[in-house]
């Protein structure tokens, strides 16, 4: 679930090509990273889809200086401002990239194509209006940092006690994603992010990976109805604790401007 989303590669790469930290070609080529192409449509003055290069330039000229991620999931419009149109897709994507000085947001549609193993993937930005407001439910990174560690050790407990995936396993990854604050030498996001943000980020993607681990191995030693439903509990905060602090790496850079204004 929390593994790296489409719009967290634009968004961090979009935003050193609009602040001058990489050019152009680099950022498209991290943005696409696996997939065959990625395009734009809807892009006011555009009468067909465009490639990245052009609408990044395109986007620029309109007025935006950055981007944010929205990573919305239902009862939970985390990053978005309106209107319901945008948020309605946004939904159902479960991601999107909010635009920062002008009311502009993207929101990505995926095709694929081909045999296993020789998949083609090609991916389509919408460009639709939203509403100028705050994002919704982004916390600062330093709040974002806390409640990770308090709700990955509330989570850690329950999780063991109920001994979800046999308990060792799932217990080692908790503690792993806990300590999780190593700087591994590779580029997290995109030049000028603050370490701060990787720090966050890394451990965000490492409690999703915990949280997708215990749903998969399914219900482990949790025998009962009520122990499932604890499970569910203990998950679902720690689920959304994760989004929230995935979003608040993402558009620190977006807030540290803003404060410094």
């Amino acid at each position: 679930m929390l593994s790296e989303p489409r719009s967290g590669r634009l968004a961090a790469w979009g935003n050193a090509l609009l602040a001058g930290l990489a050019s152009p070609d680099d950022a498209v080529l991290a943005i696409v990273g696996d997939d065959a192409v990625h395009r734009v449509e809807g892009l006011p003055g555009e009468s067909a889809p465009v490639g990245l290069t052009l609408a990044l330039g395109r986007l620029r000229t309109l007025g935006v200086t950055a981007l944010r991620v929205a990573l919305p999931a239902p009862g939970h419009p985390l990053g978005l401002s309106g209107p319901p149109e945008f948020n309605a897709r946004a939904l159902e994507s479960e991601e999107a990239v909010v635009c920062h000085g002008a009311a502009f947001g993207l929101v990505p549609e995926v095709y694929e194509a081909g045999p296993a193993g020789d998949v083609h993937v090609e991916v389509v930005w919408h460009c639709l209006p939203v509403r100028e407001a705050p994002p919704a439910d982004v916390p600062s990174l330093g709040e974002a940092e806390r409640e990770l560690a308090e709700a990955l050790r509330d989570a850690t407990a329950v999780l063991s006690r109920l001994d979800v995936a046999g308990s060792g396993p799932v217990a080692e990854a908790a503690i792993d994603a806990y300590r999780a604050r190593a700087e591994r030498g590779r580029e997290v996001l995109a030049p000028g992010y603050p370490p701060r943000a990787v720090r966050v980020l890394e451990l965000a993607q490492r409690v999703g990976l915990l949280v997708s681990l215990a749903h998969e191995k399914g219900p482990g030693g949790a025998v009962s109805a009520s122990e499932m439903a604890a499970r569910g509990a203990a998950l679902r905060p720690v689920e959304r604790t994760a989004r929230r602090a995935q979003v608040a790496a993402y558009n620190s850079v977006v807030e540290e401007r803003e404060r410094g204004r």
